[in-house]
């Protein structure tokens, strides 16, 4: 059994996602982000980083792992699935995973942060990371031309990461609308009865609700 952590963003999907994806039994518990569940000291000794999402393996001696990246990859390893096991597969999904965790989240991240949450609208800031996400689709884009996922003909981690981002383009101020393969591929993923169970884990994110305007509320606290 799994105990997992999570909320409504992208990040959690990720883990709820998975958790689907290999059938494995989880319990989840859903933090509220408005009343900084993820700061309090409980979940603090989980993951001192005080961000979601987080796992814990009961079946491993209540072994905890953070960061969503280092999920995927205990969980495909602990599974065996959505994680090629030769060398040259291993990589390439490697390498599009790590993408997406250092590039594209963080830069649709702050996209968000400056155009909903900041308290000072700053066109620069807004440009700056609309045109770096713009440019992420187009490789994302290049990459699904040719290939049906990111690590080539299979389903992967690399997906899973990548595909609740690519979902949240509307909250971002993004259009898909120039990304003909980046449409497909995200119509797809979409498609998959474990990505559309591990969405209902925490409320969608653009569904209008108390929980996403406390979190709100509270990212323009802390920005203030």
């Amino acid at each position: 059994m799994i105990d997992l952590y999570t909320a409504a963003t992208p990040n959690g999907w990720k883990a709820s996602i998975m958790l689907e994806e290999t059938g494995l039994a989880y319990e989840p518990h859903v933090l509220s982000l408005g009343d900084q569940d993820q700061k309090k000291p409980d979940f603090l000794k989980i993951n001192p980083n005080g961000r979601i999402p987080a796992i814990v393996d009961r079946d491993a001696g209540d072994f905890a792992v953070f960061e969503s990246g280092a999920i995927l990859i205990y969980l495909a390893e602990k599974t065996g699935r959505l994680l090629p096991t030769d060398a040259k597969g291993r990589s390439v999904t490697l390498q599009w995973l790590f993408w997406q965790n250092a590039g594209l989240g963080p830069m649709m991240g702050q996209l968000n942060v400056f155009r909903r949450y900041f308290p000072e609208h700053l066109p620069a800031a807004i440009d700056r990371y609309e045109r770096e996400s713009y440019r992420l689709f187009g490789v994302m884009e290049g990459r699904l031309k040719d290939h049906q996922y990111l690590n080539g003909l299979d389903y992967s981690i690399a997906d899973i990461s990548a595909w609740p981002w690519i979902r949240g383009h509307f909250w971002s101020g993004l259009s898909l609308e120039n990304f003909p393969a980046l449409t497909r591929w995200h119509d797809e993923v979409k498609a998959r009865d474990a990505v559309q169970r591990g969405l209902t884990v925490a409320p969608p994110q653009d569904i209008e609700g108390s929980e996403r305007e406390k979190a709100v509320a509270a990212a323009k606290k802390m920005l203030a």
